[in-house]
């Protein structure tokens, strides 16, 4: 094993914990009506991961272990790098910066709260929900 899959993981490691996370793969611009639909319902929240970056990997598997709120979230993720047109919409859509990795939280089909990097915290984002 590499020194850096020692501290960020690899990705082809069965031994990680599970996520916490019941993610929807957002993999179609389609799905965005959906998320606005929905977020008219309860809260959305939009994880963007680069899967090229480690610091998005840190952020990502953060957030998945501190993470509890499947039964108060929706939850969707999106592969920006396979993706990256539907990053763009997203961008356009909600009216926030692209960045990566990035947290999106959609209410009423409106951005309420977006951070990235080491901003990306669960405990946080419980407090805007």
């Amino acid at each position: 094993m590499s020194f850096l899959n020692s501290i960020f993981g690899s990705s082809d490691n069965t031994d990680s914990p599970k996520s916490n996370v019941n993610w929807t793969e957002l993999t179609d611009i389609a799905q965005l009506l959906e998320v606005t639909t929905i977020s008219n319902e309860k809260p959305v929240v939009i994880f963007k991961h680069s899967t090229r970056c480690s610091i998005s990997r840190m952020a990502l598997k953060q957030f998945e272990r501190e993470y509890d709120l499947n039964e108060t979230v929706d939850a969707y993720f999106l592969d920006l790098i396979a993706h990256r047109d539907i990053s763009n919409e997203i961008a356009s859509r909600f009216n926030v910066y692209h960045e990566s990795p990035q947290l999106i939280l959609i209410k009423n089909g409106q951005a309420v709260y977006d951070v990235s990097h080491s901003d990306i915290d669960a405990v946080a984002l419980k407090e805007k929900i």
